[in-house]
């Protein structure tokens, strides 16, 4: 038997939805996964861990993991990978690894993982559920996680809106990221920023792309202290808003850039921005609608 599997990348936070709101886009991990005698992995293309044996890699190991956790014995299988999400780029390349791990093992174990299982499962190995919701299901999500690890998400399938990423040439480990932020806020701080990502919450439930756009240039959680870990972070933000864009913020931890684009204007708005930063590669995209899609092959 082959599967083919295809996860969406990701976009976090949009701003101050801070490890809590999740966009699936359509830039994908694809995994073509066939039971072989030993353990392989065929990696093609540029957006591919380089320096990995099979044992190491983070497919194995999350599949091995989720395997054990169920007291199933993980076989060997032939992993066919490809990505069109770059590394440490702040697109939930990990994400997405870890929720093709997930799928790998409900398929070849016969886990009969609901989607509750993956969302759960997911979110708990990443530590927060913004990226691995968005990859698990496609669209829009606002998620929390409790205490015992169960996920509870909202989900919008359809985004009528383009989004537009700025893809430095640089890597931003999120351990790095995260190490620049403060550990406690004031009170009043704390409400301000706490209402900002309320209103980005609700304007994206309501649709209001250009309430939404606002308050993604809104957050006090985290975009003013990793500012300086970002090329050309002010820049980018004045042009697009100059161009017509509702919005730009981080993606993800960064250092990507992100903005919400009315769909109107997404071509001329991408090749105006590509000229503005030749440095940065500028890639037109939407939200993916159908989350994790699996294939059988043969």
């Amino acid at each position: 038997m082959q599967w083919q599997i295809t996860v969406p990348g990701s976009t976090a936070n949009l701003g101050p939805g801070f490890d809590s709101i999740g966009l699936g886009l359509s830039l994908y991990l694809n995994l073509t996964v066939s039971l072989a005698d030993e353990w392989a992995f065929i990696h093609t293309g540029d957006n591919v861990p380089t320096d990995t044996t099979a044992e190491n890699h983070l497919i194995y190991k999350i599949a091995y993991e989720v395997a054990e956790k169920f007291g199933k014995e993980l076989p060997p299988c032939r992993v066919e990978m490809t990505s069109e999400l770059p590394l440490a780029r702040g697109l939930g390349s990990s994400a997405a690894a870890i929720v093709g791990a997930i799928e790998l093992a409900n398929i070849v174990c016969d886990l009969n993982l609901s989607t509750q299982d993956k969302l759960n499962i997911s979110s708990q190995i990443e530590g927060h559920p913004d990226n691995a919701t968005a990859s698990v299901l496609g669209g829009l999500t606002v998620s929390a996680m409790d205490e015992s690890g169960i996920v509870d998400t909202i989900h919008v399938r359809e985004v009528d809106a383009a989004f537009v990423v700025y893809i430095p040439n640089v890597e931003l480990k999120t351990a790095e990221a995260r190490g620049v932020l403060p550990e406690q806020f004031d009170r009043s701080y704390a409400v301000r920023a706490s209402a900002n990502a309320n209103m980005l919450a609700a304007a994206l439930i309501a649709g209001d792309y250009e309430r939404m756009g606002h308050y993604m240039e809104k957050d006090l959680f985290h975009e003013p202290f990793r500012a300086q870990l970002i090329p050309a972070f002010h820049e980018i933000h004045a042009a697009a808003k100059t161009s017509g864009a509702y919005g730009t913020a981080l993606s993800g931890a960064g250092p990507t850039l992100i903005s919400l684009v009315p769909t109107t204007i997404a071509e001329h708005f991408v090749a105006d921005m590509a000229k503005k930063f030749p440095e940065h590669k500028v890639i037109l995209t939407k939200a993916d609608q159908n989350g994790i899609v699996v294939q059988s092959l043969m």
